[in-house]
């Protein structure tokens, strides 16, 4: 008697982690499903449940970081955005630290990085901006065709390239000195993420927007409007078409 309850908490103990590990499954699958339709809120609702079951997943702690930058893209107050933000960031962390050697782990808080610098103070833009850079270069080491790491990078460069001396001295005096580019660099990573995957509008209107800020107008307008025909593919496609469309009012 005693023999058989051993063997059936054995065949117990067994069954357990494989029902689990599909249970978290299971609800990685619902999330998914809201996650191609956008609705971060009812993703969370699946993918949140996922992570205490699994809170080691990576692909699961990237799913959770997305979402929350949706919501932060969809926010209304600056204080909203960077809350969402900081959430995003967390998990993005979490799944870099538990990943080292994966390259969408590695991007993900480079990613969230970037969202968040039009909203913060100097200080916190010049602390920022080495981790943006650094996440963006491990991705890129380790996986060169990492279009999104190519883009994120190129939006590095085409941010700093054009901050004022002024500024930069005042801002390295306060803050910490902050590092010198050029747009000819983000042009150069900007046309490797669209040579790994054309079909992202982001890489279209942000390279016309460098070219916009070089005053090279005909290639601004060229790729600006290329990226604005695009049908809307990604969460944050009609957000980037509204800045394409505001570079191109602005050129002559």
């Amino acid at each position: 008697m005693h023999l058989s309850f051993s063997l059936i908490i054995a065949a117990l103990l067994l069954i357990c982690p494989a029902s689990h590990a599909q249970s978290a499954n299971d609800l990685m699958g619902s999330g998914d499903a809201f996650d191609r339709k956008f609705q971060a809120d009812k993703a969370l609702q699946h993918y949140l449940p996922a992570e205490k079951l699994e809170p080691q997943n990576v692909p699961l702690l990237l799913r959770i970081a997305r979402q929350y930058r949706h919501l932060m893209t969809d926010a209304t107050s600056i204080s909203e955005k960077l809350r969402l933000g900081g959430m995003a960031l967390g998990y993005g962390k979490r799944a870099a630290a538990l990943a080292p050697n994966d390259s969408e782990a590695q991007l993900s808080p480079a990613i969230t990085y970037g969202k968040m610098l039009p909203l913060q103070g100097s200080k916190e833009q010049v602390d920022a901006s080495p981790r943006i850079k650094a996440g963006a270069d491990k991705a890129i080491r380790l996986d060169p065709r990492n279009d999104v790491a190519w883009h994120v990078l190129g939006r590095w460069h085409q941010a700093l390239a054009n901050v004022g001396g002024l500024k930069r001295a005042l801002g390295g005096l306060i803050y910490g000195k902050l590092p010198t580019t050029t747009n000819e660099a983000a042009v150069t990573c900007f046309d490797k993420a669209i040579a790994i995957n054309p079909n992202r509008l982001r890489h279209h209107i942000e390279l016309g927007r460098t070219y916009a800020q070089m005053g090279k107008n005909a290639e601004a307008r060229r790729f600006i409007e290329k990226g604005l025909a695009m049908p809307n593919m990604e969460h944050d496609d009609p957000e980037l078409k509204q800045r394409g469309r505001e570079a191109l009012a602005k050129l002559p």
